[in-house]
This record gives structure tokens, C-alpha cells and sequence, in this order.
């Protein structure tokens, strides 16, 4: 964190502009920048200009797993990590990409704004790590799998190999669909797709688009098995050092990501299908979902009990939204 040392005019009421840290591993024009435009715009508006927040995507400053640690130790301001990611500092996490946890488009966008999901995951974080906190959720739509040829049901997954995240959740799922399970960052997946060091890969549609794994992995087929989700935080470190408003300042921000990047997200999802049909790429949509929902729903309980009582919480709680 930098501090400019410009006094805005206001005599005995003068506060000094600060600039912020906000990193993330995606391309601009992905969900987690919509996530930084809105929290950063509402930020500088509540604060009248004296809390500004620069951008740092594309892992300049780490891959997620790191990202996590630098937020930890207060080296970084302000992130946006994926759920399944959290995983590696909070396992309870990995409740949030439970496999057909989420029924659609608009139960995903209902329940990432719903106030009561927010406060049991930051009751989650709070609860089981130290020197970070949840400040809001937001999205980048739908995982489906990607690579060289079709996918249709779920035995056209038997034996291949497939880079997951790297949470036990996933490899329980993919496991039962017949993969085989690859972990590694997600800055490896194109060269891996490339060199066949895996046969699919699977993340929403625009990273797909944006981070060109299309020209490695041409069929993209529309599997929706895991929702894409992503927590938005805040450093203790950063957190302790502000004062009241401050701190009402930088949730109401948050807040407004909650409620506004989710709907957003979707929208450039759409967009980003369009703009792959244009260039080719060829789109799977008669994938029977039915199939792999009917593998995954019996874990959903199990999984979910199994991480804790917190992701058991979480899990009914948006189970419970219509």
C-alpha cells in the first residue's frame, strides 16, 4: 500500500489519498475485473476520492494459492479468488463448487446476493483463518469442459485426464464421472491442453475465451457441472489500520459487488459464446446434464458434511433459496 501524501482541502478534516492493492489471476474483461471496476468506483465515491484502488490482474502478483498468502500477510490490499481456491487456506470452502449445488443461472446470481450466504461464509473465513476476511462473492458463470473432442454424457469422460483445482471436492467428483484428476496452476492449462499432459480442461466460458484456450482445446461443451465462484477480501492487516467509516466505507463497496457482479457475469458469458461461435470454435450444447447431476447429487450432502459445519450451513442455506 502506497500512500500519495495529497491533503484534499477540508482544514482540520483533511485525509490523505491512499492507493490499494487488488490482484487477481484474470485477464481484464472477466468477472473479476467487473468485480474491481464496481468495488473500486463505489470505494472512491464513498470515500470522496481518498480511497483508491489499482488493479493488478492477470497473476501479476501471484497465482491464486499465492495471491491468498500475500492478501494474509498483508502484502496485498484487496483480492478476488475463486472459491474452490480458498479451499487451500479454508477446506470448508470447497462447499461453494459442489457439483449441481447450484440449479441455474439465476439461483447462482440469487443466492451470491443473498445477505445470509455472505454472512456464514465470512463467519467460515473468520472462524478458521487468521489475517484475512470475506468482504463479498461474486462469479464468472458456469464451468464446463473443454479440449479436443465432444463431450455428450458423462462416459466420455472415462479415462481421460482433466485439470481440476486443486480441492478434494473435485477429485471426488471427476473421480466418479471416470477421469483422471491433474493439478497445477491454471497459467499451465493452455501449454498442458497443448502438449497433452491433459486431455480437457474446465473453467466458464469467457476465461476460456480470453485466455485463448480455444486454440489448444477447440470443443467446448456445455456441461454447467460446477458453479464459478469467487471471494472478494480484505487483509486484516489493511482492516485493523482503518477507522470506522472506513471500514462502513469498504463494506458497503463490497457489498455492492455481492449484489451487481454476479448478473453481470452471466452477461459476458453470453457474449463470450457469441463471440466463439464467430470464430469457430465448436459448442457442445446437447450434453446430458442429467447424467453426471445423477452421479453428483448423492455426494452433495456427504461432501458438504464432510468438510464441516460451516460448508454444511452454507449448503442449506442456498439449497434453500428459489
Amino acid at each position: 500500500m502506497t500512500a500519495i501524501g495529497i491533503l484534499l482541502a477540508g482544514g482540520a478534516c483533511a485525509q490523505e489519498v491512499k492507493h490499494y492493492r487488488f490482484a487477481h489471476d484474470q485477464q481484464l474483461n472477466s468477472g473479476y475485473s467487473i468485480a474491481y471496476d464496481i468495488f473500486s468506483a463505489k470505494l472512491k465515491e464513498l470515500s470522496k476520492g481518498t480511497m483508491l484502488v489499482d488493479q493488478y490482474p492477470g497473476a501479476q502478483l501471484g497465482q491464486e494459492p499465492q495471491i491468498l498468502q500475500l492478501v494474509r500477510s498483508g502484502d496485498i490490499d484487496f483480492a478476488i479468488v475463486s472459491s474452490a481456491n480458498t479451499s487451500t487456506i479454508s477446506p470448508q470452502a470447497g462447499v461453494m463448487s459442489l457439483h449441481f449445488l447450484f440449479r441455474s443461472e439465476q439461483h447462482d446470481i440469487k443466492a451470491l446476493g443473498d445477505p445470509k450466504v455472505f454472512e456464514a461464509v465470512r463467519e467460515m473465513i473468520d472462524d478458521t483463518v487468521q489475517g484475512i476476511h470475506a468482504i463479498a462473492l461474486g462469479t464468472q458463470g458456469f464451468r464446463h469442459m473443454y479440449g479436443k473432442k465432444e463431450v455428450h454424457k458423462v462416459d466420455d469422460l472415462k479415462g481421460y485426464k482433466v485439470r481440476v483445482q486443486a480441492t478434494a471436492t473435485e477429485d471426488t467428483m471427476f473421480a466418479a464421472y471416470g477421469a483422471q484428476t491433474v493439478h497445477m496452476p491454471f497459467g499451465s492449462v493452455y501449454t498442458s491442453l497443448q502438449t497433452g499432459v491433459v486431455d480437457f480442461g474446465e473453467n466458464a466460458v469467457n476465461v476460456y475465451l480470453i485466455n485463448k484456450h480455444y486454440e489448444v482445446a477447440p470443443v467446448l461443451s456445455l456441461t454447467e457441472h460446477e458453479a464459478n465462484n469467487a471471494i472478494v477480501w480484505i487483509s486484516d492487516k489493511l482492516w485493523q489500520s482503518l477507522s470506522a467509516e472506513q471500514k462502513q466505507w469498504v463494506t458497503m463497496a463490497a457489498r455492492e459487488v455481492s449484489e451487481q457482479e454476479p448478473k453481470r457475469a452471466f452477461e459476458l458469458e453470453r457474449t463470450a459464446a457469441a463471440r466463439l461461435e464467430k470464430i469457430g470454435v465448436k459448442i457442445v450444447k446437447d450434453v446430458d446434464k442429467a447424467g453426471f447431476q445423477k452421479i453428483a447429487d448423492p455426494y452433495l450432502d456427504k461432501l458438504a458434511k464432510d468438510l464441516g459445519p460451516h460448508a454444511e450451513k452454507i449448503k442449506n442455506l442456498i439449497r434453500a433459496i428459489n
